[in-house]
């Protein structure tokens, strides 16, 4: 049941192999793991998307991508998961992310409006930089074990739940 629910939104190989900005792994793309969805593949991806999603960059498909063919699990799964942060979600993750590692740092909040300028960013860095970046990397680790966990404890739930079926 989770193999057809995560198989029927997963992009085509196609798809992934003539995207613009994952051409480079071409010659990579044709191991059969990396487009197989099962117990070995599914927890890893989950893991490597979830991570990568915490991780405020441009392109995180690409290091998304990156890892899940170093790793060899499945490719759209982890490409996919780092859409989790878009333009809607960002806001309130990463400032959660700040307030994380301002608590871990001991650091007061500080306020700040935020200006999509280089100036902006410079002059940010020394004082908001440390605590977000460290917010980013704690809350990263933390959801890339839990889904591990969670999916591969699904994946193995829905085994015995078919084992059980076919005993009846």
């Amino acid at each position: 049941m989770l193999k057809k629910l995560i198989t029927k939104y997963m992009p085509s190989p196609e798809s992934l192999q003539n995207h613009k900005h994952l051409r480079m792994f071409r010659r990579f793309l044709h191991r059969p793991n990396l487009w197989q969805l099962n117990r070995h593949t599914a927890p890893g991806a989950f893991a490597i998307g979830l991570l990568v999603a915490w991780i405020p960059m441009p392109f995180q498909m690409v290091l998304s991508a990156a890892l899940a063919i170093f790793f060899n699990v499945n490719l759209p799964v982890a490409v996919a998961l780092v859409w989790i942060t878009n333009p809607f979600t960002m806001p309130v993750m990463f400032y959660g992310a700040y307030l994380l590692g301002a608590w871990v740092l001991g650091l007061p909040e500080q306020h700040f409006q935020f200006e999509a300028s280089w100036q902006w960013i410079e002059s940010s860095f020394t004082t908001i930089a440390p605590p977000f970046l460290l917010g980013c990397l704690i809350l990263g680790i933390i959801f890339s074990a839990v889904g591990y966990f969670i999916i591969r404890s699904l994946w193995r739930y829905s085994i015995l739940v078919q084992w059980k079926k076919r005993k009846k």
